[in-house]
């Protein structure tokens, strides 16, 4: 028996899972892959407000994001840190077809003619500057692209750009410190198990499992139900609960492609295209740069999202209308794709769907409830994880207050402005890593980085090499406290080393970890 039974290992799922845990309810969670399969490890990795949101008036959902980006810098700064933005100015600008503020000026400003002004622009920035109320982060300031280092990439016709902060976030690895987080205080985290139904008996939720990997089953009974099933999730509510509801999900892919690094510094830019869509170029990975994204319409959450051939060109090209070198498809050395699960409320295209979250109780006159999540961004996770809890604690006596706000991850108990500091520690106390394997540990596992290392004396202690600093003991930790399985979860998922491996080392690297092997069988991980 279980308090709060969840299907789904996304952040959402996760980020609730956490929550109920710490306020003393009893939670398992099943998810049917690999935790962050799905949607959560497909995002652009960024904490950000959603800049663009304001132009739907989305007020309260930029506030809320704006004000998270700090209080989630707080809890994480291992894998969440700040970056600067730059947005390259040109009296072209225009708004992507008919937006709220859009046709509002098409009113006010007719002689405008669709086009951005660029008083709107520094007006929408003062906005983001001060909705959430920043202590962290710096605020907008404009550049000169002809004298600033930011400026030596672009083509020579921009001369001017505002630069304002946002967050990157590492996605997937988010959500497995969350899963961590709440087993930790008494949750079941159940990856590779499949919810095959789901239904209402005497009062409480017969929730029925298979284990993907053994074919074993099991039926465990909850009071409460969550759907946290992202793009699966109208599926699951009327295919696994059998529960009838008019709300629905528009799943909407967003591909990106990954190049070689584009420019030598660290900020990322925000580029509007000829069309008024907007992508990020980020820096990512030490020596590549990010690019994305896209927003089309995906109609079968089980058709398996990939970056198409004209998403890939669109995107090159897109980055080439701003880029001095152009873009290439030759430039790419990998591409990846998610379905958002939006919330279905009847927008005219995908871009314009809103991206804020609905959270809906069924419980069929107050028996065995079940709450089904739709929509959301990952910056705004720990807040829907809190109105979920709203929303589920009146079924439950003597549950404590929401807690989350400003108590750390694993790993991330040190100051934001402190990983420099973490590192040069690393470096001091095992004198074998270099600067790179130091700074993606940290970057990696904050403080637990030294407890992954433990006695090692050089890296031969660490025993099998899979490439790319890659050890059999940080494999050990991944796969006895981080859910990891196979290869493809370890280098696309709780890192990105799969960019820096070849496909016979990531091979290799599997076929030790199905052989049950344990660092040769001779190295412990302290708990």
């Amino acid at each position: 028996m279980t308090d709060v039974f969840i299907i789904g290992g996304g952040i959402n799922g996760c980020g609730i899972a956490r929550d109920a845990a710490g306020r003393g309810l009893s939670v398992t969670l099943a998810e049917m892959n690999d935790l962050a399969s799905a949607t959560s490890s497909a995002s652009t990795k960024l904490f950000h407000g959603g800049l663009r949101y304001l132009e739907y008036f989305e007020v309260r959902l930029v506030r809320e994001a704006l004000k998270e980006r700090e209080t989630l810098l707080r809890a994480m700064p291992h894998i969440s840190w700040p970056k600067r933005f730059v947005l390259p100015y040109h009296k072209d600008m225009r708004f992507e077809g008919e937006t709220p503020i859009s046709r509002m000026l098409s009113v006010i400003m007719p002689w405008m003619k669709g086009r951005r002004p660029a008083w709107l622009i520094r007006f929408g920035l003062f906005l983001y500057d001060n909705l959430g109320g920043r202590k962290i982060l710096p605020g907008t300031n404009t550049v000169d692209l002809k004298t600033d280092v930011v400026g030596q990439a672009l083509q020579k016709r921009f001369s001017k750009a505002y630069e304002y902060s946002d967050c990157w976030i590492e996605d997937s690895r988010l959500v497995v410190l969350n899963a961590r987080d709440a087993q930790a205080r008494g949750a079941n985290i159940m990856t590779r198990t499949k919810v095959t139904s789901a239904k209402r008996v005497d009062g409480l939720w017969q929730v029925d499992t298979v284990d993907q990997n053994t074919g074993a089953t099991q039926t465990i009974f909850a009071r409460l139900l969550v759907n946290a099933g992202g793009p699966w999730v109208k599926k699951v509510l009327q295919d696994t609960a059998h529960v009838q509801s008019n709300e629905g999900v528009r799943l909407v892919r967003g591909s990106h492609i990954v190049t070689r690094k584009l420019f030598d510094h660290d900020k990322c830019y925000f580029f509007q295209g000829e069309d008024g869509r907007i992508i990020f170029a980020i820096p990512y990975e030490n020596d590549f740069t990010l690019i994305g994204t896209t927003d089309a319409d995906h109609t079968d959450p089980n058709e398996k999202p990939t970056c198409t051939d004209a998403e890939a060109d669109y995107l090159c090209k897109f980055a080439s209308q701003y880029f001095e070198k152009p873009v290439t498809r030759d430039d790419i050395v990998w591409t990846y794709a998610g379905v958002r699960p939006l919330y279905d409320d009847g927008a005219t295209s995908a871009t314009a769907a809103t991206r804020d979250y609905v959270l809906k109780i069924d419980d069929a006159d107050g028996v065995a409830p079940i709450l089904n999540v739709f929509g959301g961004k990952i910056t705004t996770y720990r807040k829907l994880a809190e109105h979920a809890l709203e929303k589920i604690t009146p079924y439950f006596e003597n549950t404590s207050d929401g807690w989350t706000a400003g108590v750390a991850l694993p790993g991330g108990d040190f100051p934001v402005d402190g990983v420099d500091t973490l590192i040069a520690n690393l470096k001091r106390d095992y004198d074998f890593l270099d600067d790179f394997w130091a700074r993606r540990l940290i970057k990696a596992y904050g403080t637990d980085a030294a407890q992954i290392l433990g006695d090692a004396k050089s890296g031969d202690d660490l025993g099998d090499a899979f490439g790319a600093t890659l050890t059999a003991r940080e494999i050990s930790w991944l796969m006895d406290k981080e859910y990891a399985q196979t290869a493809e979860d370890v280098v696309w998922r709780r890192s990105r080393l799969g960019l820096r491996m070849s496909a016979d080392e990531i091979s290799n690297l599997n076929t030790w970890m199905q052989s049950g092997a344990n660092a040769n069988g001779d190295i412990t991980i302290a708990s």
